[in-house]
């Protein structure tokens, strides 16, 4: 995941409460021949009999387990460019068609193309101590003798813009920023700009390059890898992550106030954009078709680990709520459909792809989803639209009741790949999940299948799925979100 938590620090305060049933108000359904964007007007709830029916499958016969077993396993590691993200492609084209969803098929995009290469790290001064390190995704890599250099200490960004530029040139810049444990990864929303940031801000100092405290929760030593960006007319500098515990040493080592020397070889190369594509699937509406309700996630992940939570788990939810919704006897108003993006770990190149490719389509996309946090069960939603499309909101949360799904007043983020439909206007809801122990393994080695838990990955299935059917099946109108929230915050 990109940005999908990079707005959490200014989160402005929010409520919770449970969610209760709408009064109904009988507003009639779009017409299938609508050729405007809607208007935000109540709603009426989905059909019962078939929530119900959809619930009840989802909790005794869900297949979002198998689903991350088959990707993981039969795929496994699928950035941008790699030979795994074409496997991927053809797995999630196989895979959606053989669910019954209508019209699969692939939408090509240009992706970056990075290469890790092998990676080493050493303390050698004041002592000599092997570290566990991991190139940031999009760094340069060393020269193939390494990068030996005097460590600079700093613990934010604000540090190294105040930092004396004759004690940096030359050196090693050690970023050494917790991360916070938080229930809604807030906490990595505050984090992460340090990944993103430090090698530019180093380097603007004269540094040599460039290691962070790995944006992660865990005491480990496994280090995490994650996007970090570069500025034209910046010297672009190597720049890795060390694993928590490592960064821990190295802090100790800096605070007894003695010289310390770290060598680094990485083996990255930043490669020719590549072919990559977005994965669509359909579940046709039976009576506005043209209407869209948008279950996304992303099928790319990183090359540490086999991608299960990130977001193996995502892919499955959206592909099992789809697969559900389509067993159902009578089919929703509107159309139910998944698009598995590209490229949202290094560059959002499948979300830019799907808004420019369906551009005149996005009027009608009524309301979108992203699952893009895990496997954890859904414990809050919140939504992000105009004020008179909360009613609406509000008949599409309470199919959630039974689940125990709180809702928030706070505005909805959308997730990253849902960027671009934000900006075009597209009314967005979060279902958010549990992820208190999301980071432990996030963009690690240790993202692997035996992080997902069956019983938490089916609630969240079973909550993706409700909600979808009840925006898709009731007379519910989610308007366009107004121009002045359209931008990221």
């Amino acid at each position: 995941m990109v940005a999908l938590l990079a707005v959490a620090a200014c989160a402005s305060p929010r409520t919770t409460h449970q969610a209760q049933a709408p009064t109904k108000t009988g507003a009639s359904p779009l017409q299938p021949s609508s050729t405007s964007a809607p208007t935000a007007a109540s709603a009426t709830p989905p059909d019962e009999s078939s929530a119900r029916v959809l619930r009840e499958a989802l909790l005794s016969s869900s297949r979002a387990f198998e689903f991350v077993r088959s990707l993981t396993d039969d795929v496994g590691p699928r950035l941008s460019g790699s030979l795994g993200s074409k496997a991927a492609v053809a797995w999630a084209e196989r895979t959606l068609a053989e669910e019954g969803l209508a019209r699969v098929h692939a939408e090509p995009v240009k992706v970056p193309h990075w290469e890790r290469g092998e990676e080493h790290g050493t303390i050698v001064a004041p002592v000599w101590q092997p570290l566990a390190l991991t190139a940031l995704g999009g760094s340069v890599g060393t020269k193939p003798d390494g990068l030996e250099a005097e460590v600079f200490e700093v613990d934010s960004l604000e540090a190294i813009e105040k930092a004396d530029p004759k004690a940096v040139k030359g050196k090693i810049v050690f970023y050494d920023v917790q991360t916070e444990r938080t229930r809604d990864g807030s906490g990595y929303g505050r984090a992460v700009r340090v990944r993103a940031q430090a090698a530019v801000g180093a380097a603007k100092l004269g540094a040599r390059g460039v290691v962070i405290r790995s944006i992660g929760t865990d005491e480990s030593r496994m280090p995490h890898t994650g996007a970090m960006r570069y500025e034209d007319k910046v010297q672009r500098i190597p720049a890795a992550a060390l694993a928590t515990t490592d960064a821990d040493m190295l802090h100790r080592l800096m605070a007894r106030g003695l010289p310390v020397r770290l060598r680094m070889t990485l083996g990255a190369k930043i490669l020719p954009d590549a072919d990559g594509a977005n994965v669509v699937g359909d579940v046709e509406g039976s009576g506005a078709a043209d209407e869209i309700v948008l279950l996304g996630a992303h099928l790319d992940s990183w090359d540490l680990g086999r991608g299960a939570l990130d977001d193996g788990a995502g892919c499955a939810i959206v592909i099992e709520a789809a697969r559900q919704i389509a067993k159902l006897p009578k089919r929703p108003r509107r159309t139910v459909r998944v698009v598995l993006f590209a490229n949202e770990e290094n560059g959002l190149a499948g979300a830019k792809g799907y808004a420019a490719a369906h551009g005149a389509e996005l009027a009608h996309h009524a309301l979108a989803f992203e699952a893009d946090l895990g496997a954890g069960r859904v414990y809050e939603t919140r939504f992000l639209g105009p004020p008179a499309a909360v009613p609406a909101f509000h008949a599409t949360a309470a199919s959630l009741v039974s689940l125990g799904v709180a809702v928030s007043d706070e505005d909805a983020h959308g997730g990253s790949d849902l960027g671009p439909l934000v900006a075009a206007g597209v009314p967005v809801m979060d279902l958010r999940q549990e992820a208190t122990s999301y980071f432990d393994v996030h963009h690690t080695a240790n993202d692997t299948l035996e992080r997902v838990a069956r019983k938490e990955i089916d609630q969240a299935a079973t909550a993706f799925a409700l909600a979808a059917l009840a925006a898709a099946d009731g007379t519910t109108d989610f308007g366009r979100i107004p121009e002045e929230k359209r931008s990221r915050r």
